[in-house]
């Protein structure tokens, strides 16, 4: 059996369920940290931020992994590849939340505006890092284990 050049379908699936778990947990502490800072603090607001974001993010997430792997073919997955990478999810996912974040508070002022720049930082390196470990799963692993 030759080896898998590009990720499956569950493997896209599962990789993005992993991601939305830490995502989700960034997500609640910033929507916790910037309330606060407004003197707003709401967990149930960061709930259900997170929520949305978790079953809207999720869909978002795997449609733009299967349109990387068209770019991936047989080449080598370098720093500086997930580094773009990176950039292109964050601007997806950050105005996700600027729109998510928004239509939860009834308005689209500067708190929803400072969710969405702060975890435009603090996603990108987690992102970052959440792919290289990623990398070093083996492609085919998940196919073998499916089959």
């Amino acid at each position: 059996m030759s080896e898998a050049k590009q990720e499956s379908h569950i493997r896209s699936i599962v990789k993005g369920i992993s991601w939305r778990l830490v995502a989700t947990v960034d997500t609640i502490l910033v929507v916790l940290l910037v309330t606060c800072l407004f003197d707003e603090c709401s967990l149930e607001l960061a709930g259900m931020i997170a929520g949305a974001e978790f079953i809207i993010k999720l869909l978002i997430y795997y449609v733009h992994e299967r349109i990387w792997q068209k770019f991936r073919k047989d080449k080598e997955v370098t720093q500086k590849r997930t580094v773009i990478k990176s950039l292109s999810w964050r601007v997806v996912a950050t105005s996700t939340t600027f729109l998510i974040s928004g239509y939860m508070l009834d308005s689209f002022t500067e708190i929803a505006l400072f969710i969405a720049i702060t975890e435009l930082f603090t996603k990108f390196f987690l992102y970052y890092f959440h792919e290289r470990m990623w990398l070093k799963i083996p492609l085919g692993d998940f196919r073998k284990k499916f089959k």
